[in-house]
């Protein structure tokens, strides 16, 4: 029963054929093969508007690109103290930027609000004296499994213009908050005022398949500089190209976040707590999480050292057998 993280899981075999049908023959390199010139086009008719589509290798890529061609050395990214980007990528934010300040907001469910973010950005507004505030990331889902409607992204929005900031998403899970939420894909992005989307796949059924979505279409040559310069230009780029197409392909990106997503809610209805999207947070104690583990079942222990507080995460693939179990583990607990 492993329910550590949504990255133990297999590729699909939609994307593994995809891969086998592009693997023949000599095509151009860096992006100018037949795939790779239909990505926008691909991209575009998802978010309903123009974009352009830059894939990378990894989560962490895209996200300190996206955060360097916002922000200057001297700027800094206002996120949530929970983010990825604070969390889990080794400095790579400040190192892309060449040293730009994150700057960290509290939120219930890893969440920032308006008001938090409002905040923020004048108490960090000091003059020279000062990093300055110059954009705002945000976790879709959040770190603790959480979702942004529609209504909060265009508040966030709102917000972070008037405040002189550019908006960041980080969406290494923005398939399982669509599937969730049933919205069209712009009611979560560019609509509420988004201008950079980390759009992840790697999670949920592909092969080192990231790319980050330029929706102001200003930066989309300062993007693709950055990916160079940061090494993550694809010589052989019909291969994450094939892996979007068959992704985004009648829908089936959002149909394997649907499948996790269920799964996950019977977790939650187990446990007694809310679930939102493929991660579920328990807190049994110590001694509820020694048993599960006695039991079989792996994954993460979360929040303060002690806290008898664990993270699940439910995979694309994840057999149902394996959450039956895991259900009649947490219902023993209560």
């Amino acid at each position: 029963m492993n329910f550590k993280s949504d990255n133990t899981a297999s590729a699909a075999s939609e994307i593994l054929r995809a891969l086998s049908d592009v693997n023949d023959g000599a095509v151009a390199a860096y992006g100018d093969d037949p795939w790779s010139q239909k990505l926008d086009e691909a991209f575009s008719a998802v978010f309903e508007r123009e974009v352009r589509v830059f894939t990378v290798a990894s989560g962490t890529a895209a996200n300190a690109i996206s955060i360097a061609t916002l922000t200057p050395p001297w700027g800094s990214v206002l996120c949530h103290r929970e983010a990825h980007i604070e969390c889990d990528e080794c400095g790579a934010p400040e190192f892309f930027s060449g040293g730009a300040k994150l700057v960290l907001m509290e939120g219930e469910g890893a969440k920032v609000t308006p008001a938090t973010l409002a905040e923020a950005a004048a108490r960090n507004a000091r003059g020279i004296h000062s990093v300055q505030p110059s954009m705002l990331s945000i976790s879709q889902t959040t770190e603790r499994g959480a979702i942004y409607t529609p209504a909060e992204v265009f508040a966030l929005g709102e917000t972070a213009r008037g405040a002189g900031l550019r908006f960041h998403m980080d969406g290494a899970r923005f398939a399982n908050a669509v599937a969730a939420l049933g919205c069209k894909p712009a009611d979560v992005s560019w609509r509420g005022g988004v201008d950079l989307l980390s759009f992840g796949a790697t999670k949920n059924g592909a092969l080192a398949a990231e790319s980050v979505v330029v929706f102001d279409l200003e930066l989309a040559e300062e993007v693709a500089r950055r990916r160079k310069r940061g090494g993550h230009l694809f010589c052989k780029g019909r291969y994450p190209a094939a892996q979007f197409l068959a992704y985004l392909k009648d829908g089936l990106w959002l149909k394997l976040a649907a499948r996790a997503n269920g799964l996950a809610a019977k977790l939650a209805d187990a446990a007694g707590v809310a679930g939102e999207s493929n991660q579920v947070f328990i807190k049994p104690g110590a001694e509820g999480l020694a048993k599960l583990r006695a039991a079989g079942a792996q994954f993460y222990d979360w929040g303060a050292d002690g806290s008898g507080e664990a993270r699940l995460v439910v995979s694309w693939n994840q057999p149902e057998a394996e959450v039956e179990a895991m259900c009649a583990l947490l219902k023993s607990l209560r």
